[in-house]
């Protein structure tokens, strides 16, 4: 089994003292709100792509163990970490994939009935926004923000508009329509941008929490780093050795 980046990550930020963990809360929440909508932001768990963990079919385990499909090699290493049971967002941290990259693959996935359904609705939506399946009102329906006659609508009023010299995106149409506001496309459209960035997850950057209960360990801990660079140094000479001979 891999190891769960995310959640030692986590768990390392949960050992924080509570008055720190909330002036951690309160920067993200003011950074999330100048990027995202309400819509966003509240989403319920089972509604985020990143947490959700596909489920591979039949077909998907006789693919991995056979291959017979022939998929460039990164399908067969997302099935795999599948059947280890990691979440889209695990993937993406263990890889160092982009969202974008693992979204694609899912897609293709689900194309080709390997993962088990039902995969919930919203979870492909922006799957498929992301991977470039989707389009913004595509999206939008997917998800239930408008209807299918509302997405008609809104196509026939952008033809109108293009017909009479007057070029506007289909958001745009749906924005002036009153379908959906200016900040839920433009959280769609940072969500996609933020989805092709690379991002590898140190948790070293996050110090380990010392309590007055863990610090019996501290110095078993340092014994054992120092006996680790004496054992270092005792096989460098080794080497050494060993190249001159």
């Amino acid at each position: 089994m891999k190891k769960n980046l995310l959640n030692n990550f986590i768990e390392k930020l949960k050992e924080f003292p509570l008055w720190i963990k909330q002036v951690i809360f309160l920067h993200l929440y003011e950074d999330l709100q100048s990027m995202l909508s309400e819509d966003f932001i509240n989403r319920k768990e089972s509604d985020l792509l990143h947490l959700y963990v596909p489920v591979l079919s039949y077909v998907g385990k006789s693919e991995l163990e056979e291959r017979k499909k022939g998929f460039e090699p990164n399908m067969y290493l997302f099935l795999e970490d599948l059947d280890e049971g990691l979440s889209i967002m695990e993937i993406a941290l263990n890889r160092f994939w982009t969202l974008e990259e693992v979204c694609k693959l899912f897609m293709t996935a689900i194309d080709e009935d390997m993962i088990k359904a039902p995969v919930p609705m919203k979870i492909v939506a922006m799957a498929g926004f992301m991977s470039g399946r989707f389009r913004t009102g595509e999206y939008f329906k997917r998800v239930g923000k408008i209807n299918v006659d509302q997405l008609e609508m809104t196509i026939r009023k952008q033809k109108e508009l293009t017909a009479a010299g007057q070029k506007s995106k289909i958001a745009q149409v749906m924005i002036d329509l009153g379908y959906i506001t200016e900040k839920d496309t433009a959280s769609l459209i940072t969500i996609k941008e933020e989805a092709r960035k690379r991002f590898i997850l140190d948790t070293s950057i996050i110090p380990e929490g010392v309590t007055a209960n863990d610090s019996k360990y501290v110095a078993e801990i340092e014994e054992l780093k120092r006996q680790n660079t004496i054992l270092k140094a005792k096989l460098a000479k080794l080497l050494s050795m060993f190249k001159k001979k």
